[in-house]
């Protein structure tokens, strides 16, 4: 029995101390983790930094209800996504709402009606004629060099091949010309652009070969189709390295009309084209899939089916481009005015169908074909709500929620001192822990998931107040029964904790069971209440168990608590204890020889 008290005081003296290290060392190592990331504040969102959120409607085509769906939402997602990237944007959020909407919230610093233009328009898809390309440097173009040229090294462009004459082609191509040279894999960053592994292509008699001609300059305007010199001086004047000019390239060009455009090559450069009139449109494309490719050995490629119309179409262009030398054997398929993939052809693809191969991996494959199938998505969107924030507005916000929160914090403080007196030092100790927490994990959570502080999340972080001090209340009340029974406070404290801790476990289970549901069933705003009413529920079982308990079990062996001070809000007399509880000893009772 002494060893086994020994070994009981032991643990009660060790246990406080090990649990209030770990939770030390974890606020240290977040903090740490916050400085070194360079991310010292949470990320705002739009209502409490200023911008623009704008929500659009899908509407489908007569007969076409159908066509809003998950997946045609998604695609149109991924293409409002890259207009506000086309935008310069950083930190703008797309996402749906419902079955049938899609929320736009894009930051401060951006041209709301450039915005509104850019997101709220039918996407356009094209396959143009590729007339001359060369990789973007800024400023003035170098003067590009003729057909003849010798290509300097570069990544390759993507190849389209007739499945149905596949076989063929790569035995022809084989007996012929050397390998064009590629890049050993797809750049991530491209967006569904692919590169040509080590493909062929037919030898001419009188041309440089028929490659592609991705990263090296090409021929010159006056040698491609005789193109007006408006349009040279806009290809040598064309900067695809910013953002503002790839978003205005082409602008006001018909589809039947030679325009200049911006891509990004498979090793994330900006690449500038001039292109021909629209050879394909985008709604002449049935489907487009994403495929893997076991049986030529050539990866991941994309699939393309074309209409009846569309089929006619893309023979007769491809016919013409396999007669021409690098870059003109290309064709350039446009989206919003920019190129996304460049694939050459050796052949006239008749078939109906055709397929782009290259270095794709499974994302890059999806993304292609995704943009290709938007060509032919019976939907357009209208815009239904547009909502403005100044930042001005949104820093009056920011300063109204910190106001509440502050008085929301000193209330319960206020409460605590005048109720609990000295175990209020306990208490509040413990929700400076449970915010520092929260602040320093809200500022990793920005970067890191894209998480946004707005208005309701500041709401959801202010009820986490209440949520929090609960649980310190249950503890410190089940305390204060123990003594009221008559017990000492180090008992008391330690009988206390079992009751104590179900009580805060339902609770807590209960809130953040509330804050999970309404994650999942809400979009936007709503989400980022929900959110933090999650994350604090979550930090409250932690501060309680890591730092609340262990610090009261240290406290209890301080005299100005052990003792019931008045002032400790532990007075046996003020609680009205029992006296304290002894032993009778029975003299004449055999059957309790524990106590005879």
């Amino acid at each position: 029995m002494a060893a086994l008290k020994k070994g009981n005081k032991a643990s009660v003296t060790s246990k406080p101390w090990r649990s209030l290290t770990l939770i030390l060392i974890a606020i240290v190592a977040l903090t740490g983790g916050m400085f070194a990331s360079g991310h010292r504040t949470p990320r705002l969102g739009i209502d409490l930094a200023g911008g623009t959120s704008i929500t659009l409607a899908a509407v489908p085509e007569a007969g076409q209800e159908s066509a809003i769906n998950p997946a045609n939402m998604a695609t149109a997602v991924s293409i409002m996504e890259r207009r506000v990237n086309g935008l310069g944007v950083s930190e703008a959020e797309v996402q749906t709402q419902g079955d049938r909407n899609i929320i736009v919230n894009i930051p401060k610093g951006t041209n709301s009606e450039q915005a509104r233009k850019q997101v709220g328009t039918t996407a356009k898809l094209y396959f143009r004629p590729v007339l001359a390309t060369e990789l973007a440097t800024g400023g003035t173009a170098p003067t590009p060099r003729t057909t003849g040229d010798a290509p300097s090294q570069g990544t390759g462009a993507d190849k389209a091949i007739d499945k149905a004459s596949e076989k063929a082609t790569d035995k022809t191509t084989d007996e012929r010309s050397p390998s064009a040279s590629a890049s050993p894999s797809a750049n991530p960053t491209t967006q569904g652009r692919a590169v040509t592994d080590a493909l062929k292509a037919d030898a001419k008699p009188s041309a440089a070969p028929s490659g592609p001609a991705e990263g090296r300059a090409t021929p010159s305007p006056s040698a491609t189709g005789g193109t007006d010199s408006r349009l040279q001086a806009q290809y040598a004047a064309l900067d695809c390295t910013k953002a503002s000019v790839r978003a205005t390239a082409g602008d006001g060009a018909k589809s039947t009309d030679s325009t200049v455009a911006c891509g990004q090559n498979s090793q994330g450069q900006w690449q500038k084209y001039i292109l021909g009139p629209a050879a394909v449109d985008g709604t002449d494309v049935d489907q487009a899939k994403a495929v893997l490719n076991t049986h030529s050995g050539a990866g991941w490629t994309v699939t393309m089916d074309f209409t009846d119309k569309g089929s006619s179409k893309f023979a007769d262009i491809t016919g013409k481009l396999a007669q021409n030398a690098p870059p003109q054997n290309q064709f350039a398929i446009v989206l919003d005015g920019e190129v996304v993939s460049d694939p050459y052809v050796n052949q006239a693809l008749t078939g109906g169908n055709a397929e782009i191969s290259g270095n794709f991996t499974q994302k890059s494959a999806e993304e292609l074909a995704n943009m290709l199938s938007y060509g032919a998505l019976p939907l357009t969107f209208r815009e239904d709500s547009v909502t403005t924030v100044t930042a001005a507005l949104g820093g009056d916000q920011l300063h109204a929620g910190l106001i509440a929160g502050a008085i929301g914090l000193a209330l319960v403080v206020l409460y605590l001192l005048v109720y609990y007196r000295g175990l209020s030092f306990i208490a509040v100790a413990s929700l400076l822990v449970s915010a520092s927490l929260t602040y320093v994990i809200m500022a990793l959570l920005g970067p890191t998931i894209g998480f946004a502080l707005n208005l309701p999340a500041v709401c959801g972080a202010i009820v986490a107040i209440g949520i929090t001090a609960d649980s310190f209340i249950v503890y410190f009340e089940r305390v204060r029964d123990e003594i009221r029974e008559g017990r000492t406070l180090r008992p008391a404290v330690e009988r206390a904790w079992p009751r104590a801790r179900r009580t805060i476990l339902v609770s807590d289970f209960v809130s953040f069971l509330a804050a999970a549901v309404l994650f999942v069933v809400t979009v936007g705003k709503v989400q980022g209440f929900a959110f933090t009413l999650g994350l604090t529920t979550v930090l409250d079982v932690v501060v309680v168990f890591l730092f609340t308990k262990p610090l009261l079990t240290l406290m209890a062996r301080r005299k100005f608590f052990a003792s019931g001070h008045k002032w400790s809000g532990l007075d046996p007399k003020a609680l009205g204890a029992k006296p304290p509880l002894r032993r009778t000893r029975h003299h004449s009772a055999p059957s309790h020889p524990k106590e005879a």
